[in-house]
């Protein structure tokens, strides 16, 4: 890696997720030089990630080359590479790729799937965190349906066709809607000798409510919806063991399912080298208004790996994209401010809503004061999510792969295209 220094600070950021794109976006015309980091190169549109598993929209289509975002941008510069080490001590990582330095160094490595240290679980459940292992999960259901189709034992038939899905927020609720619209409109169609009524959707979820962050309203709503397409839900319970054939519940309840899929929680992605004392719950880097890890005058960080602790922020900002996007947003200001040794402005985050999809037809909104649920609701979610994406291309292709979705109720996106093995899940570093 080029280490030749410039007359300009140097600005690392680790990560390309949603806080480090837009931070680096925002810096274009800033007295620095910008160094992005990841270890893919392109940026993934996670709140789609369940339509990729569940078949509905093709991989590529919410992925975008990060060099292609950066094309104008002369003062940046993308490598892919992995983050092996931070090193405080010296302003340098270490990376795959060589030693790097760092004037300023932002980390918007984000989160991943949190199993909350039960290693039977991780070993055997399916996350989804990103598109290796959404095409996993993709390939997980369709070949479970595939083998269910010429299974001889009633048991076995029965595991296969059984889906659960852990976590009730709003990945886990818009996976069991895709998992039961799946059941109701293509598998009939697509698995002759399946019958509807064999296939089996739980959701296990341990707060008494689901999408526990919406309002009571919606909340309620999307159980309603949810009871209506006939997926079963446990509230108030949580899993204790899953041993790739019966996962327990500790309410005595025993589930035989080849399908478990992990939406329970997440822990922040923390580089190796931070201190201990620099993290905090949730394996969150604890730091203050202006996004600065604590103890730390040139380390920030940002999005779902940061929890900003105040008083009006006991518990950090909730880890959706709107978060990391604004303060990629203030902290790219406060950088320039701080180059330029003038004051700096404490992050406030605007809450603009919340959105989540049950189904066709069915969605629910919270937005300020206004709640919306059902058809409306969904229109609304569609035109957010579609606007958000990066890239015209991507735009159109989601759009019009939906519109054909929405009146054929039927798509072209359930292939198998690796055999996934769960067996070697732990091997492969890109299905963890």
């Amino acid at each position: 890696m080029d280490q030749k220094k410039s007359s300009k600070p140097r600005v690392v950021i680790i990560g390309g997720g949603f806080g480090g794109l837009e931070l680096a976006k925002n810096l274009k015309n800033a007295p620095v030089d910008v160094l992005l980091l990841d270890k893919h190169n392109y940026h993934t549109f996670q709140p789609l990630l369940y339509q990729v598993a569940a078949g509905g929209i093709a991989a590529d289509s919410i992925g975008f080359p990060i060099r292609r975002i950066f094309t104008k941008q002369n003062n940046f510069r993308f490598a892919l590479a992995e983050v092996e080490q931070i090193n405080p001590e010296n302003n340098t990582l270490t990376t795959n790729i060589g030693t790097i330095y760092y004037d300023y160094l932002v980390i918007a490595t984000g989160s991943n799937t949190n199993f909350f240290g039960n290693k039977e679980i991780e070993h055997f459940a399916m996350p989804m965190k990103n598109i290796p292992e959404a095409l996993n999960l993709r390939s997980l259901i369709l070949q479970n349906l595939e083998m269910s189709l010429v299974s001889k034992d009633p048991e076995e038939k029965a595991a296969l066709m059984t889906f659960v899905v852990v976590g009730g927020g709003p990945t886990g609720v818009e996976l069991s809607g895709a998992l039961a619209e799946m059941r109701q409109l293509i598998l009939m169609k697509d698995y002759h000798g399946l019958r509807k009524h064999n296939m089996k959707v739980y959701l296990v979820e341990g707060k008494a409510d689901l999408l526990a962050a919406f309002s009571p309203d919606a909340s309620t709503k999307a159980k309603k919806f949810l009871v209506d397409m006939e997926v079963t839900i446990f509230n108030n319970v949580h899993v204790q063991s899953y041993n790739g054939i019966e996962l327990k519940i500790d309410d005595g309840t025993t589930i035989l399912t080849r399908n478990v899929l992990w939406a329970a929680g997440v822990k922040g992605e923390v580089p190796g080298g931070m201190p201990e004392t620099t993290i905090t719950r949730g394996n969150r880097l604890q730091t203050d208004e202006i996004s600065r890890v604590n103890g730390y005058s040139n380390i920030f960080a940002i999005g779902d790996v940061a929890a900003m602790i105040t008083p009006e922020t006991p518990n950090g900002h909730p880890g959706v994209a709107p978060a990391a996007i604004q303060q990629g947003n203030c902290l790219a200001k406060n950088l320039v401010r701080i180059i330029k040794g003038e004051a700096t402005a404490p992050f406030k985050y605007k809450d603009k809503g919340s959105l989540a999809t049950i189904g066709r037809n069915k969605a629910v909104a919270d937005l300020g004061w206004l709640h919306l649920q059902g058809f409306f609701a969904w229109i609304l979610w569609g035109a957010v999510h579609i606007m958000s994406l990066a890239g015209f291309t991507n735009k159109g292709t989601i759009f019009f792969s939906w519109a054909i979705s929405y009146f054929t109720k039927n798509s072209d996106n359930r292939l198998i295209i690796r055999y996934f093995d769960i067996e070697t899940r732990m091997t492969d570093p890109e299905s963890k």
